[in-house]
């Protein structure tokens, strides 16, 4: 079922009708006017409907859901969980714990985030508070799996299920997981789906969970208009000499650098701090404290410069980032999106630069097919020597020349 109306009534968070409590958090952290997908989406969960929300990360949804749960669980509280929601990485997890912390600060509701990388002392805490019951469960799959073949968690009365960046935990294997924590929850209950695309693969699997639900499109596969993008034709090379001089240049505060491997990553951060960057990496080989203490440096501005891979190109909420770099062209077209959708957030405006060698020029022209807009190519700075031809056409080395290509 298809919905593409229903926000012409709703002019601020008064208009939904929620309970007393949900608003006092609303106003306590300055909330007045929803988003688009929160007054098109708000309604129908508030009503129990089973909703496919498909928008691209920055639009509010955590919001979107998060608020209607609040309010169905005051007024319909039931013994053990009553919402769980799964999101793909422990990142997203904490953010969603966070923003439901801040919304439900004066609802009497208990709630607990279960993730991976936790030592064996949480782990039980996290046991015995889960068997007691709570009302909100924020988990990752694996982590959840865990507990509830354990069968400590009480999930006979849960009424929401919330499957946060559905195309992502797919793109990670999360499906048959996904399927397993399903066979233990009750028929009888609401889903919530919401995907940043909206693959065949997630079509099926919305068929499979879902009962015949609303589905909400939103500003999908657009980068907000704030954003300023622009594309540099370099050999690999050339890459770390104009990353130096682009931050050099630029002298700004807040910095996100996307690469495609772990390894890249880690050489990036090295070469950056030997040049005496205040810089800092992120990725899979590091502990989750490790993680959370860096991310609190960088949203906190006590860093300037995060190295990440694609773990955090989805699904983190850090504001006023001023660059977002693509080291290399995402491999997937959408992904571009998610990269740059990091800057320019809540209506600001924010830079964003791609490096394209001569095998990624095909993708990239993938890119500006999707987002409808061709983006401007510049050349290196002479000093660095000429970058490759832009060929979109190729997928491998070409002649390179400087002629054909846009001075900056």
């Amino acid at each position: 079922m298809d919905n593409s109306s229903g926000d012409h009534q709703i002019n601020n968070f008064k208009d939904f009708g929620f309970d007393k409590s949900v608003m006092e958090g609303l106003d306590s952290i300055g909330f007045e006017i929803p988003t688009p997908i929160q007054k098109q989406i708000i309604p129908h969960i508030m009503q129990g409907c089973d909703v496919i929300g498909c928008a691209q990360t920055g639009t509010g949804k955590t919001a979107a859901y998060l608020l209607p749960v609040l309010h169905r669980i005051i007024n319909h509280p039931v013994k053990g969980v009553n919402t769980i929601i799964i999101s793909p990485t422990r990142e997203l997890a904490i953010q969603i714990a966070q923003a439901l912390e801040g919304l439900s600060y004066f609802v009497n509701l208990s709630s607990m985030a279960v993730y991976g990388g936790t030592d064996g002392m949480e782990w039980e805490q996290q046991k015995r508070a889960l068997s007691q019951g709570v009302d909100i469960v924020v988990a990752t799959p694996g982590k959840l799996i865990s507990f509830l073949n354990m069968d400590i968690i009480p999930v006979s009365q849960l009424q929401h299920l919330v499957l946060d960046e559905a195309d992502r935990m797919l793109d990670m294997g999360f499906v048959d997981d996904i399927m397993k924590i399903i066979s233990y929850l009750p028929e009888n209950r609401s889903t919530f789906l919401f995907s940043a695309t909206m693959p065949s693969r997630i079509r099926e699997l919305s068929r499979k969970i879902l009962k015949n639900p609303v589905e909400v499109n939103i500003a999908v596969s657009k980068p907000a208009a704030g954003i300023l993008q622009a594309a540099y034709l370099t050999h690999d090379s050339q890459k770390l000499q104009l990353l130096a001089k682009l931050i050099r240049d630029r002298d700004l505060p807040s910095i996100l650098i996307f690469a495609s491997t772990k390894s890249k990553v880690k050489t990036i951060t090295r070469e950056l701090l030997s040049a005496g960057f205040q810089v800092a990496d992120i990725h899979s080989d590091l502990e989750q404290t490790e993680r959370e203490k860096v991310l609190l440096r960088f949203r906190t501005r006590n860093l300037q410069i995060l190295i990440a891979t694609d773990v955090l190109s989805r699904g983190i909420d850090i504001e006023n980032i001023s660059l977002v770099v693509n080291y290399d062209v995402p491999h997937d077209a959408e992904d571009y999106v998610h990269r740059v959708g990091r800057t320019a957030r809540a209506e600001q405006s924010g830079i964003a630069i791609t490096f394209v060698n001569e095998t990624d020029m095909f993708r990239f022209s993938k890119i500006e097919k999707l987002i409808e807009n061709e983006i401007i190519k510049l050349m290196p700075p002479p000093e660095m020597g000429p970058g490759p031809e832009y060929n979109p056409k190729s997928s491998g080395p070409v002649h390179f020349h400087k002629r054909n290509v846009r001075k900056k």
